[in-house]
């Protein structure tokens, strides 16, 4: 899955499966303290279990329920290829045909450079099309306002709003659910209804 960014024709983004390789970029990652809130996290992971997690990637989507796949900038003039961030799909159900959908760009200096709306599109495009989903959902912050714009670009809305939701040092804030309905789902619903 790779794709050149409209701004910058001399970036391509791609999404691969984990590799060993990638234990200590992800390890960094999910060590970061500054985006536990974010993903829930309240405890560091030790190298060990990241390893056992890459290790068991390649199980099947409707076995364990999740997936994450890594996101990559390959620099055309370069010839070179960097980690800049993941993308994971969680909460899995195959029978309601959803799933939850959660991005990291793990730099900041990576960051509002557009590789996370590139990685988005790919990945709606995958969920879609390839595992024919009728819908995916996030949940955001309130305060997250860079990636509240970047799943509302991409025609999330939101659905739901949870009050004091999560906790944070001193008080605690809103987290907003929003989703996106598989576009051809809707035009066949239309054709059904009449609308």
């Amino acid at each position: 899955m790779t794709d050149r960014l409209q701004n910058n024709p001399e970036y391509e983004i791609a999404l691969r499966a984990m590799e060993p390789a990638d234990i200590d970029v992800i390890y960094k990652w999910e060590n970061d303290p500054e985006i536990w809130h974010i993903s829930n996290t309240y405890t560091p992971y030790s190298k060990y279990i990241l390893e056992k997690y890459i290790e068991n990637s390649h199980l099947d989507i409707f076995q364990v329920k999740q997936m994450r796949l890594m996101i990559d900038v390959h620099n055309i003039k370069e010839s070179s290829v960097r980690s800049i961030g993941t993308i994971d799909l969680f909460d899995f159900d195959p029978y309601h045909n959803r799933a939850g959908i959660g991005i990291l760009i793990g730099d900041k200096s990576d960051r509002k450079k557009g590789y996370a709306t590139k990685a988005l599109e790919k990945f709606i495009h995958y969920g879609f099309n390839t595992l024919q989903l009728h819908q995916l959902y996030c949940n955001i912050v309130h305060n997250n306002l860079d990636s509240m714009k970047l799943f509302k670009n991409q025609g999330f809305r939101i659905c739901g709003r949870k009050k004091d939701w999560i906790k944070t040092p001193g008080r605690y804030i809103e987290e907003y659910m929003l989703q996106l309905i598989n576009p051809n789902d809707l035009e066949r619903s239309d054709k059904l209804t009449g609308s």
